[in-house]
């Protein structure tokens, strides 16, 4: 996956268009009222241009014509995903996120990588438990281990 690495760890942000115009040449409009994605955990953020679930939502969002909001924060410093092992992935992110206000209608949460779901799982379980009535994901890639 040398393009999504380039894109994650080397910070190469214009390739978020491309990556967005691949996922819209996969999926249609979703029925969600906002968009928001995983927050940047902060300090592995000072390594990077910008944070890419974060740029590929904002370039979604631009062309579904839906709201990009910084719906979520990290609540605390985790380890680094991808150096577990799958195991130990849900308690790795289990309660990391809060919502940073109230969330309403249907939610549309995108994120880069999905490897084993917990991140996503752990984002979505805190936008549903701030009101969300729906939350779908939606990630550029999908890594198989």
């Amino acid at each position: 996956m040398p393009f999504v690495h380039a894109w994650k760890e080397r910070g190469l942000h214009r390739l978020a268009p491309l990556a967005a115009e691949l996922v819209l040449a996969r999926f249609e409009r979703p029925a969600a009222d906002v968009i928001t994605y995983i927050p940047p955990d902060r300090v592995r953020q000072l390594e990077r241009a910008r944070h890419p679930a974060q740029a590929l939502a904002h370039e979604l969002a631009a062309r579904w014509g839906l709201p990009c909001e910084p719906l979520l924060e990290r609540m605390r410093v985790t380890e680094r995903q991808a150096s577990l092992p799958l195991a130990r992935r849900g308690g790795n992110v289990r309660n990391v996120f809060g919502a940073t206000c109230a969330v309403t209608g249907r939610a549309l949460l995108v994120d880069d990588i999905y490897t084993s779901g917990s991140t996503t799982n752990a984002a979505a379980a805190a936008l549903r438990r701030a009101g969300a009535a729906r939350v779908e994901v939606v990630t550029f890639a999908r890594a198989i281990r």
